[in-house]
């Protein structure tokens, strides 16, 4: 397994996208903290829906799911008379 920073990533992504191909995994380090894994897609459970794939997460210890399956309602925006509120607030600037 390499460790590289980002900086170098930027610099040399196509090289360690084919060390990705070829295999390895790559750790990538912020200011020598590990933010990040990059992996050939061949090691990911391709055939596993989302359900399964959190499960996995979950099994690893890398994610908690939630104690309730509680399904939010859509975004609905508020409507309200007059002018902006952009246009409010650049007034009050004024």
């Amino acid at each position: 397994m390499h460790q590289v920073g980002i900086k170098e990533l930027k610099n040399r992504l196509t090289y360690y996208l084919g060390l990705t191909k070829k295999g390895d995994s790559i750790v990538v380090t912020d200011r020598g903290m590990p933010v990040a894994v990059l992996h050939n897609l061949d090691a990911v459970e391709e055939n596993a829906g989302i359900e399964e794939r959190l499960a996995s997460l979950a099994k690893q210890g890398k994610i908690r799911l939630p104690l309730i399956n509680a399904r939010l309602k859509p975004f609905k925006p508020i409507k309200v008379k007059g002018k902006p509120m952009s246009e409010t607030i650049i007034e009050e600037r004024r």
